[in-house]
């Protein structure tokens, strides 16, 4: 049975992220123990990367694809090194899926397509084969820059995870807007994700600083000293 291609976009829940990872067949009673393993390691990671500890994310992503690595499957691995990379894109740290590069040959069309649309290579991108919830984004999207008062319809996704990925693939294609960006931050701020937080908030910052617009940049300021000021009170604690 072929994996929902769902797990491209990192959703929340832990029976979607089972169903996303699992390649075997739904009607066993119980899965191998490489599928329970690398799902609770997947989980750990994405907890530990979107708060901000690098470190633990660093080992649950290892332990990951240890497991993963077992079956000898570059496709598995390829979806694995996919999710990182949409958690990156989610927080703006950009750099064209280099985990996924060398497993390329061997991804699937739509491994293929979903790490066409992360690194906003979008020029020919076969937008079917795309996870159901960026398909609307990536057809109406236009091929120039966004307007700074256009958006794209991110409100409207449900999954804040995904959310924060298509704004992210939005941005690096140089196609989001002010409103998006604004949104972006919310959503992020809404889920506790500190390291998507500070990344959008530096977003807001630099375009508040390029419009002279004081006001705003001293309060965005303020709300990053915040979040870096409670991580490092956290730091100290431990």
């Amino acid at each position: 049975m072929k994996t929902h291609w769902t797990f491209a976009g990192i959703q929340a829940s832990a029976c979607l992220l089972t169903a996303l990872l699992l390649s075997a067949c739904a009607s066993k009673p119980l899965p191998p123990d490489w599928q329970s393993n690398a799902f609770a390691a997947l989980k750990g990671f994405s907890a530990a990367y979107l708060s901000g500890n690098t470190r633990l994310a660093d080992f649950e992503f290892a332990r990951a694809k240890f497991e993963v690595a077992s079956t000898g499957r570059a496709d598995l691995m390829a979806r694995a090194e996919l999710t990182r990379c949409a958690l990156r894109v989610a927080s703006l740290e950009f750099d064209n899926c280099a985990g996924y590069q060398p497993l390329a040959p061997d991804a699937h069309s739509e491994e293929q397509a979903y790490a066409a649309f992360l690194t906003g290579q979008w020029a020919g991108l076969d937008v079917a084969r795309l996870p159901l919830q960026y398909r609307a984004i990536a057809l109406t999207a236009p091929t120039q820059p966004a307007p700074v008062a256009q958006h794209h319809g991110i409100e409207t996704m449900q999954d804040p995870l995904a959310r924060l990925i298509a704004a992210g693939a939005l941005l690096q294609s140089r196609r989001l807007g002010a409103q998006d960006i604004a949104r972006a931050v919310d959503t992020a701020s809404s889920q506790g994700w500190r390291r998507p937080l500070l990344a959008w908030l530096g977003v807001q910052l630099q375009a508040a600083r390029e419009s002279t617009d004081q006001p705003a940049a001293t309060r965005i300021q303020r709300r990053i000293d915040l979040v870096l000021q409670d991580a490092a009170d956290q730091r100290h604690s431990q």
